[in-house]
């Protein structure tokens, strides 16, 4: 993964547009009058499953079918993105796709997997516990354990961030969620392969800060818990390879509570009638926490997805 080379990321692409358009970054205009600086926003809302995660689902699963043509099938933890993106993928390919997420699951995005062909099976509190019976599931089924971090799903992620970058090359910052963390990794792996000298900012829920913890101790630190609405957000440990790339390549890493979040969407629904889930609306809370601190600067912000449940985004709406 170190060391993505921009060849790497034109291949993913060419992978990853036979599926799906490349989106939009607009520099919305309200934004910028709200928060004193230009704020471009990345749609990766506007994809096939309604996140950014499809970009690696596609790279990972022909790197799976050339690698391993053997494979019948794929199992795999979410909490619904990574999930969705993954089902599309395989049913594309013709291989089956087991998905396990937490039990109380978004709904919606249950339906969503179910709906792109994958089989979902409820298990444990948290999405660490669903990764454990994933892993089992694995073993027992015969079946290729995909991982929620991995070279190939950090190349097709890098593909919003090529388009990002090519559109708007002097970006001074841009601020990117961490839940299992390829997204951050791949911003970071295109904007060093592009040569570019844009910060990269983390953002995490206070709630479930270790990725914030770790990147300040210079080492591995967990939390007991990951309780926020923003379910993208929710993991409790660092993927060790994930860290390795934001502990060196982040300027910083940024905690935004469920209020400002729910502000954040809020603020995407006056301005630029877009619909963002908790872990999309991150990036533009810490914008929104750090607004003296960029202003007057050109900035973009990570709209990860809008898959967020319909009675839940009434209540922040309300």
């Amino acid at each position: 993964m170190h060391g993505l080379i921009r060849n790497d990321i034109e291949n993913a692409a060419r992978l990853v547009y036979q599926v799906m358009p490349a989106t939009a970054q607009y520099a919305w205009p309200l934004l910028a009058q709200r928060l004193g600086c230009t704020v471009w926003v990345k749609h990766e809302n506007h994809t096939p499953t309604g996140a950014f995660k499809v970009r690696g689902g596609i790279t990972f699963m022909h790197w799976l079918k050339r690698n391993f043509p053997e494979v019948k099938g794929i199992v795999t933890a979410t909490r619904g993105n990574h999930g969705q993106s993954l089902a599309l993928a395989a049913r594309a390919l013709g291989l089956q796709a087991l998905i396990v997420v937490p039990v109380g699951n978004s709904v919606e995005k249950n339906a969503a997997m179910r709906a792109f062909g994958g089989e979902v099976i409820e298990f444990g509190q948290d999405f660490d516990e669903a990764r454990e019976e994933a892993a089992r599931l694995a073993q027992a089924h015969g079946l290729y354990l995909v991982p929620p971090y991995h070279a190939e799903l950090v190349k097709g992620v890098a593909t919003y961030a090529l388009e990002l970058f090519n559109a708007v090359p002097d970006l001074h910052t841009v601020y990117v969620p961490i839940g299992c963390g390829s997204g951050i990794c791949a911003v970071i792996a295109a904007r060093d392969a592009l040569g570019l000298k844009t910060q990269v900012v983390g953002v995490v829920s206070t709630e479930a800060d270790a990725a914030k913890q770790s990147f300040e101790a210079g080492a591995l630190m967990e939390t007991a818990s990951a309780g926020t609405f923003a379910d993208g957000l929710a993991v409790r440990k660092p993927i060790p390879e994930a860290f390795a790339v934001y502990a060196a390549g982040a300027a910083r890493i940024v905690a935004v509570s469920d209020e400002q979040i729910a502000d954040a969407m809020r603020v995407y629904y006056t301005d630029t009638h877009n619909l963002a889930e908790g872990a999309g609306a991150a990036p533009l809370a810490a914008l929104m926490q750090e607004r003296e601190r960029v202003a007057g600067q050109k900035v973009a912000v990570i709209l990860s997805g809008g898959n967020i449940d319909r009675p839940v985004y009434a209540r922040v709406i309300a």
